[in-house]
């Protein structure tokens, strides 16, 4: 003798001013970067966030000035470096963006990040294991010496024959190296592939790219807390903290600089 109910609530969230979100990075490697800037929108919004165009947006280290362009003038919200762009390990790149109407009550953003040096790979390679999962788990390792000077921090993402596999935020490797600090990382697991899953998976003959990244230790704390924002959380439990990015007035999201090392192997 058990009865149930159902009871409707609407949940209602206070809207919010729209503020500007950053999105970009530059690297060591010669090439075209991007800067993506869009506005923030309410949470239930239906609509792709809005970009914001006709922005003027320069890079600067201290000593030079370089300008990037909007990919399609008034209308993508993507603003490009020049082909040959590439930031050199040491320096400190500080984005500008001035806009044509305020945002939050600004025109003017910034968002500064040094450029870390990163320690040379040797080698990778990629081991299956059967016995982890339903169909089991790639693991891919690698062997490096790590320098030891300080705490590094460092970004991993995985090639296969060419394409990119950690294409998302979530799906990115992140570490420092506290346990391996000053020592050689021999055969190192740092990327793991669900074999379940044949988009995001290797087999045999495929070649896969390592790319190692060295990254600050605020990049490395933004990208740890954009993935807890993201776990699911009890209904009436608080809300996860504020991710922290490194825009000034008002702005949210994170431009960061890093240098990278390579290394690739065919699956066997």
């Amino acid at each position: 003798f058990a009865t149930s109910c159902t009871e409707k609530i609407d949940v209602e969230l206070d809207s919010t001013y729209p503020r500007l979100v950053v999105d970009g990075n530059v690297e060591s490697d010669s090439g075209t970067y991007r800067i993506s800037l869009s506005k923030s929108a309410d949470y239930f919004s239906n609509e792709p966030a809005p970009r914001v165009v006709n922005a003027q947006v320069t890079l600067t280290d201290g000593t030079n000035n370089f300008t990037l362009q909007e990919t399609i003038k008034g209308t993508s919200g993507i603003y490009e470096t020049d082909p040959g762009f590439a930031g050199q390990a040491g320096k400190t790149y500080t984005l500008q963006v001035e806009l044509d109407e305020e945002l939050s009550g600004n025109t003017r953003f910034e968002a500064t990040s040094y450029l870390p040096q990163v320690t040379r790979l040797d080698s990778i390679d990629a081991v299956f294991h059967p016995e982890w999962g339903p169909e089991g788990i790639w693991t891919i390792r690698l062997w490096a010496q790590e320098p030891g000077d300080e705490v590094n921090y460092y970004l991993f993402n995985l090639y296969r024959n060419g394409k990119l596999l950690t294409d998302t935020i979530t799906k990115k490797v992140v570490s420092d190296d506290k346990f391996y600090n000053g020592s050689y990382m021999t055969g190192v697991d740092v990327v793991y592939l669900n074999n379940e899953h044949p988009w995001e998976t290797i087999r045999t003959g495929d070649t896969i790219t390592l790319q190692m990244s060295g990254i600050t230790k605020e990049y490395y704390n933004f990208i740890d807390q954009v993935r807890q924002s993201g776990f699911p959380i009890p209904f009436f439990s608080g809300p996860p903290a504020n991710v922290t990015g490194n825009v000034n007035n008002g702005g949210i999201g994170f431009f960061a600089a890093w240098s990278n090392s390579f290394a690739s192997a065919v699956v066997k």
